[in-house]
């Protein structure tokens, strides 16, 4: 029997947890990691992994856990452990799925969110190669506290006991569980059923599957991953280490890519960063979701963008700020104390200092002057600004929108333009110049009387 990735598999994902040491109230599996949920990096290196099917278990009255699931895999199946009584009776709840009959069944932990697909795939070869009803990842502990230990003979596990449940002598073994398993999908859903509640806590363990394959002359076996890619995330410790984890593989990521992250530790990436080569980061740079960088960026330091593509050999910053919805071309320069929302800026453009630039869509080459700033929302709807390309946006200026500048145009400084302006007109709009003369020397004087 030769292995055939393309053999079928149903992952179960358990994320019924209620997650108390977080402290929150938002369920554990739903706190993120570089931009997007636990239960979200979970579900997505299990179907890199090959599952054909995906079952989420969630906890009685987490529709929200529900939805996250749906909105990352819309075929996934979601039930609901209605009594929380161990991760055995947790994978029993997906039972109806299990029942369907799969070649194999990957059980993984939405709360074990590192997890890289290249693992899930090698713990399904691993069984299949040992020929084995149970496949069990571990990892080589430094500190194995808290932690369910392998009891190995040679390549096969014997068993895997829980601290609570186990000697002093295996206590002292640092291989130990990660809790994630593949089964052999034929006698999955009996060996699961098999398992009681003889231990401890009085709980259905996943772990005593190892023995009630055991007990049927089926072998288990083991594969192993590095510690960090199987961190739970248990309480916000341990979110922050994880953080961290995640952060040094998409940093190096990014850097294998061809982009040069001065600073390394001090950027922040998000799970979807795509960074083009030669792109330079500078420190304390922050990329929050929906980001696309192009070939030759430079983004200065203390600039925070979300949402947004950026066109080859722009600059950007230092403390620019580039929100959903923006396009910005090739060229392009957006300085310090900008800010760029829902707005596409056509090749060449230039907006260097303290502008706000939102819901619009600037054309090729235009000057955008220092304070500038579209008046986009009225308190009730939100409005467009459209500048044609050449034109020239003069220092201070509020373009109140809806209004459309032509091409050319030039703005006067500290205009506030109120109406469309024509292709390659001048446009004034402010109050005229006024001087009294003598004026300030007779305000002192009344006032120190």
């Amino acid at each position: 029997m030769s292995f055939n990735p393309g053999r079928t598999c149903l992952a179960i994902v358990l994320a019924a947890g209620e997650g108390t040491r977080m402290q929150s109230a938002r369920p554990k599996v739903l706190h993120a990691l570089a931009g997007r949920s636990m239960l979200a990096h979970c579900m997505a290196s299990v179907a890199t992994a090959g599952a054909d099917r995906i079952a989420v278990v969630v906890g009685p009255g987490r529709e929200d856990v529900a939805a996250e699931a749906k909105s990352v895999s819309p075929g996934a199946s979601v039930f609901v452990q209605a009594e929380r009584r161990g991760t055995a009776h947790a994978v029993l709840a997906a039972e109806a799925a299990i029942a369907e009959g799969y070649d194999y069944v990957l059980i993984v932990f939405a709360d074990t969110p590192l997890i890289k697909s290249e693992t899930l795939r090698q713990l399904r070869l691993r069984a299949h190669d040992a020929q084995a009803a149970v496949a069990a990842l571990g990892f080589e502990a430094r500190d194995p506290t808290g932690y369910g230990r392998f009891l190995v003979e040679g390549e096969k596990l014997i068993a895997i006991r829980e601290e609570k449940d186990a000697s002093p002598d295996e206590r002292r073994l640092t291989l130990v569980n990660a809790g994630l398993m593949a089964l052999d999908g034929r006698t999955a859903l009996d060996l699961l059923k098999q398992i009681d509640t003889d231990n401890a806590k009085g709980e259905f363990y996943l772990t005593d599957v190892v023995a009630a394959a055991a007990s049927r002359g089926l072998a288990s076996t083991i594969s192993v991953a590095g510690e960090d890619e199987v961190l739970g995330v248990n309480d916000r410790i341990q979110l922050a280490r994880a953080e961290a984890v995640l952060q040094t593989r998409l940093r190096d990521y990014a850097m294998r890519g061809g982009a040069t992250l001065i600073d390394p530790a001090s950027v922040t990436l998000a799970y979807d960063t795509v960074l083009g080569r030669d792109v330079t980061v500078e420190p304390h740079v922050v990329f929050a979701p929906g980001v696309r960088v192009a070939d030759g960026v430079t983004i200065r330091s203390f600039s925070h963008l979300e949402g947004v593509t950026v066109g080859p050999r722009a600059t950007i910053g230092p403390f620019a700020r580039l929100r959903p919805g923006s396009v910005l071309h090739e060229d392009v320069h957006v300085g310090n104390f900008v800010e760029i929302k829902a707005s596409t800026l056509e090749a060449g453009v230039k907006a260097n200092h303290l502008s706000y630039i939102g819901d619009a869509s600037v054309g090729a080459k235009t000057n955008i002057g220092a304070g500038t700033i579209t008046c986009n929302y009225n308190g009730f709807q939100k409005f467009k600004t459209t500048i044609g390309a050449g034109a020239f946006i003069g220092v201070n200026s509020a373009l109140v929108a809806p209004v459309t500048i032509g091409d050319g145009a030039y703005i006067g400084t500290g205009s506030v333009v109120t109406r469309d302006v024509a292709p390659d007109a001048l446009v004034v709009a402010r109050a005229p110049q006024v001087e009294k003369p003598g004026w300030a020397k007779m305000f002192r004087d009344k006032n120190k009387r």
